[in-house]
């Protein structure tokens, strides 16, 4: 870790690196930015401004990868090929920028180097932002031939346009009307929310140009910095059918699906072509992959040698962004197929001997934390090639929220999106969201029933690991409901230290008997918790809020009451008053007589907790009766009728509903 000013030296074998900048309020928006300085501490052209307007430097060596949710709230990424950046270039300044709100509203921002397995490198963790709309977070530069980060913390009121002309950048006036000519046709470029940008890029070929070596001149008029705003879709509408059985013809038919092999091949043709049709699409996909923002391409069953051996991976993804071409191997399964270390690190050979630049792998597991892989490979493969992982929730994740929260404008794609979106959610997909808790589940149940389990036994350890990563699946759910990041909140030692947290979550199930999760939703009063009892049986939803600070107990419950007019009578209420005594009583029960929870009490009710009981299912997997599924349920119908309706209590003056009189 980082302290401002310090730095460390990276190792000789580290060519490549990704820059994350992750903040956790993820309702205010960010983008990454980096500058290519000379040794004057200024850009050599403006094409040396890598930003989502231009994602790509003029030699490729530095691009923009788009800002994505994640499970701790958001994060916006930098790559950097380190040997293809050009002599002259003596530092890459990293810097992040916002065009709503400030830094100061972020709370902690981590700024974290990383190599192509997802392992920090170096990491800068700053709290001390206030009316910034622009950030230099650290610089990647050269001493002695050799590569170091240093953590730099500082901030600019005026925004991207003033932090990149303080480094020599011509910024266009953003009031101009079309964007100027001299920078260079940006890609298409994966929108963040609520947000995108269209502009044209060259058409794939076979072969192509050499790359120049010569360094475009200054733009006439400058770099705009301005960004659009997405527009949303309107799908397309059947109105002639006769009756409501009628259904239209579906793009992508489960017809015939067989298991296996068959499974696969359908679902990454259907997943490929999607991509190509939808290019918001693959732009979202292709940005949790590494690749630049660009025009793309897919092929399916390419065979390539490897020694005596023919490899064959399920697709091969191209991404075109000026001269330069990314190159991704994806290795796909569906259903409860298994990926295989023997066969990811064959095609990282591949991947490495061609000169490519990462294998994906695509299926339906979701590792616990960001960044972790399903499969442990030899970490000596991955120094020149990238290794990531993609569950099917998250391709699924990536349609919803394009769908539902801006992004695509074409109906016609919109049709795509949503005919793609139907063959996933279909069982013969193969494609499923989170469905199996493991082979280890049912030992694992009865052994915490019959209190036998111990916190050390493998199997408990695994189970536990399943449950984070069901924890995260719920938090994607809502995110792609929502358009709203929702954040599976971890003790911050858990988030780097996987052993430790299937440990602690390990640890609790062996004392209590349960699992728990806290989801944290924007814009609601209170985290939403998940309690999962083994022993009774049952899922405990709950969330806490603060009362409001005026008025009589009576009045504060009556506030209460008024947000929960829909909200089930079986709900539970618990009242926390000033003089430390509680109360509690169903919801129904409260509606018919207010007086039930707060006669008596000495002080005043100074906060809440509402709390609902559901059954639990206890099959591994399967269909309503299996504990995924019951979880599911439950979250979603008391984040529904409880959560969703609540607002947190604004003082006077500042509160859109005051105390009821």
């Amino acid at each position: 870790m980082l302290s401002k000013g310090q730095n460390v030296a990276l190792s000789d074998d580290v060519e490549r690196v990704d820059v994350v900048i992750g903040w956790t309020e993820a309702e205010v928006a960010v983008d990454a930015s980096a500058l290519l300085l000379g040794a004057d501490r200024k850009v050599l052209s403006d094409n040396d401004f890598v930003f989502y307007n231009q994602p790509e430097s003029a030699d490729g060596s530095v691009r923009f990868l788009g800002s994505s949710a994640t499970e701790e709230g958001a994060q916006t990424r930098i790559t950097i090929e380190l040997a293809a950046l050009p002599d002259e270039v003596h530092t890459v300044a990293l810097a992040a920028s916002t065009s709503a709100g400030t830094f100061g509203e972020l709370g902690k921002i981590a700024f974290c180097v990383v190599d192509g397995a997802g392992r920090a490198l170096a990491e800068y963790v700053t709290a001390d932002a206030t009316t910034e709309s622009a950030f230099l977070f650290g610089e990647v530069y050269r001493r002695a031939g050799a590569w170091k980060v240093r953590a730099v913390g500082e901030g600019w009121d005026s925004g991207l346009a003033g932090l990149a002309a303080d480094f020599g950048v011509d910024v266009a006036d953003d009031s101009e009307g079309e964007a100027t000519a001299g920078s260079e046709a940006v890609s298409e470029l994966e929108p963040t929310a609520g947000q995108a940008i269209e502009i044209s890029v060259p058409d794939l070929k076979t072969e192509q140009p050499e790359e120049s070596t010569a360094r475009p001149a200054r733009p006439a008029r400058g770099v705009r910095t301005a960004k659009q705003v997405a527009k949303k879709a309107k799908p397309i509408e059947f109105k002639l059918a006769e009756h409501d059985s009628w259904q239209p013809a579906r793009l992508f038919s489960v017809i015939g699906v067989g298991a296996g092999e068959e499974q696969e091949r359908r679902a990454t043709s259907a997943l490929i072509a999607t991509m190509q049709a939808v290019r918001p699409f693959a732009r979202a996909l292709c940005a949790r992959m590494g690749a630049p923002a660009g025009a793309f391409e897919g092929f399916i069953e390419v065979q390539y040698e490897r020694g005596e051996a023919t490899v064959i991976p399920d697709a091969v993804l191209k991404v075109i962004r000026g001269g330069r071409v990314w190159t991704g191997l994806l290795e796909v399964k569906t259903g409860s197929g298994k990926l295989k270390r023997e066969q990811l690190e064959s095609y990282l050979d591949v991947a490495r001997k061609k000169k490519y630049d990462v294998v994906v792998s695509l299926s339906n597991d979701i590792p616990a934390g960001p960044g972790e892989l399903p499969v442990e490979v030899d970490r000596r493969k991955l120094a020149k090639v990238a290794l990531r992982h993609l569950s099917w929730a998250e391709v699924a994740h990536e349609a919803r929220m394009l769908l539902s929260h801006g992004g695509i404008e074409d109906d016609l794609q919109a049709w795509l999106l949503n005919e793609f979106l139907r063959y996933l959610d279909h069982p013969r997909s193969g494609a499923a969201e989170f469905v199996d808790m493991g082979r280890h589940w049912v030992a694992v149940r009865d052994a915490v029933v019959a209190r036998t389990l111990r916190a050390g036994d493998q199997k408990a350890l695994a189970v536990a690991e399943t449950w984070v990563s069901l924890s995260r699946h719920l938090a994607l759910r809502l995110t792609a409901e929502l358009g709203a990041t929702v954040k599976h909140v971890l003790p911050r030692r858990h988030r780097s230290d996987p052993a430790a947290r299937n440990a602690a979550v390990a640890e609790r199930l062996v004392t209590d008997g349960t699992f728990e999760a806290v989801l944290q939703i924007p814009d609601t009063a209170g985290d939403l918790e998940i309690v999962a009892d083994m022993r009774t049986n049952r899922i405990r939803c709950r969330i806490a809020l603060d009362a409001p600070d005026e008025g009589s107990s009576g009045r504060r419950l009556s506030w209460l009451l008024k947000q929960l007019q829909d909200a089930p009578g079986t709900v539970q209420v618990e009242a926390v008053f000033s003089e430390g005594n509680e109360a509690c009583e169903h919801l129904d029960k409260v509606r018919a007589n207010p007086k039930v929870l707060t006669a008596g009490r000495a002080g005043t009710i100074v906060s809440f907790t509402l709390e609902q009981s559901f059954p639990m299912g206890n099959r591994r997997s399967g269909t309503a009766t299996s504990f995924i599924s019951s979880v599911t349920s439950a979250t979603d119908a008391f984040h529904g009728a409880v959560v969703q309706p609540l607002r947190g209590w604004v003082p006077a003056g500042n509160n859109p509903s005051p105390l009821p009189s």
